[in-house]
């Protein structure tokens, strides 16, 4: 998805500011495209979005990231795309989703047919409640399996959001509409991914839990200030989480950190005491300490690995 040689297809393009994820650190090694550098030589497209087909042999082998959202949806394919530093098989009937923010790059083989919607990150606030899941499971599995239906919904999902964009004057609305209804195709397919799904679906606090850590675990570490949050103790937040995930209120709250740091590591030339800061501890060694606690090895031994 990065400007080359090769042409790109259909894409959707929205302007946002909201992800959570997406506070993240900006001294990033890693290049940041913008939605504009694909405006050449797409199918379709608008101010807030564009659609872009992939067909053939596509190698992009340096990782880059893009400040908008992508849902990339393939019919046949193979080949190999590394987000975030993990290597997934591309396959038939698969979506594979990216927010912003996060490093990618691709090798995908000819005879590949796919379909591409970049959306800006303001159009995304519109339909980003058909989500149904903190957006840290779609980070932590950005490839989903389709069966033959779900694909032949988004695909024509797909095609009739590329048809209105090519009309004269497209409606905004309508377009929502159907980037909504591919939102929640999505989240319904990702149930076979998201192991956790059934948890948070019948314990909506602990969905509701998992959430608030997106969004508050720079600022706040500690169990209380969630527990505020949802209304109850502590000391039963820590019950539900170890009696239906297995781990305590305090662990996911680490997790969550620790998934954060690993992504600065590897993904950004920020020293070790900028990291540091931007997760919100006061002292290096205390970080490298919690770090090493969590992973078996040190912040510094971590990013010689990437």
């Amino acid at each position: 998805m990065t400007p080359g040689p090769q042409k790109l297809g259909p894409v959707l393009y929205f302007r946002s500011e909201i992800m959570i994820m997406d506070k993240r650190n900006t001294n990033i090694w890693a290049p940041v495209i913008g939605l504009d550098g694909f405006r050449k030589g797409q199918t379709a497209g608008r101010e807030e979005l564009l659609f872009n087909e992939l067909h053939g042999e596509r190698v992009i082998d340096k990782p880059h990231k893009h400040d908008f959202f992508i849902l990339n949806l393939f019919d046949r394919a193979s080949g190999t795309h590394t987000i975030d530093s993990i290597d997934y098989p591309i396959k038939n009937h698969q979506v594979h989703v990216l927010f912003p923010g996060q490093m990618h790059k691709w090798h995908i083989y000819d005879g590949t047919i796919g379909y591409q919607l970049m959306i800006d990150r303001a159009f995304f606030e519109h339909f980003a409640p058909f989500f149904r899941f903190s957006f840290t499971n779609y980070q932590n599995h950005p490839v989903i399996d389709l069966t033959t239906e779900a694909f032949e919904q988004l695909h024509y999902e797909f095609e009739s959001v590329k048809k209105e964009l090519e009309r004269e004057h497209s409606l905004i609305p309508l377009i929502t509409a159907r980037a909504g209804v591919i939102a929640a195709i999505v989240s319904r397919e990702a149930e076979h991914v998201f192991t956790e799904f059934k948890v948070y679906q019948n314990v909506p606090r602990l969905a509701r839990f998992n959430m608030l850590i997106d969004e508050f675990f720079r600022e706040q570490k500690m169990v209380a200030f969630y527990a505020e949050k949802l209304h109850i103790s502590p000391n039963y937040l820590n019950i539900l989480c170890k009696r239906h995930l297995r781990i305590s209120a305090t662990q996911l709250i680490h997790q969550r950190i620790c998934v954060e740091a690993k992504r600065l590591l590897q993904s950004t030339e920020s020293s070790i005491k900028e990291i540091t800061y931007s997760l919100g501890f006061a002292d290096q060694a205390y970080f490298s300490n919690f770090f090493k606690q969590q992973t078996g090895m040190s912040p510094s031994d971590f990013r010689e690995k990437r």
